[in-house]
């Protein structure tokens, strides 16, 4: 089964997004701000990030670059 880490910070978004996901049995983790998203990511290893652009912490942006390092 498939895993996918959505990083937003409006929970009405990460909601519909987790309940139309799970119906189509992903499994679905949230992070609403930047920073525990990038943590998230390293220590879950999704198979695919939704990420938002403006969030807390750390922007989008920054947490794409971070996790471009971290993961090959």
């Amino acid at each position: 089964m498939n895993k996918i880490l959505i990083v937003e910070d409006e929970k009405d978004m990460v909601t519909g997004l987790k309940f139309n996901l799970e119906a189509r049995d992903y499994i679905v983790i949230a992070a609403y701000d930047g920073e525990t998203g990038y943590r998230m990511a390293i220590d879950e290893r999704p198979d695919l990030v939704l990420l938002d652009l403006m969030l807390p912490k750390l922007n989008g942006y920054e947490v794409c670059k971070l996790l471009k390092k971290e993961m090959p």
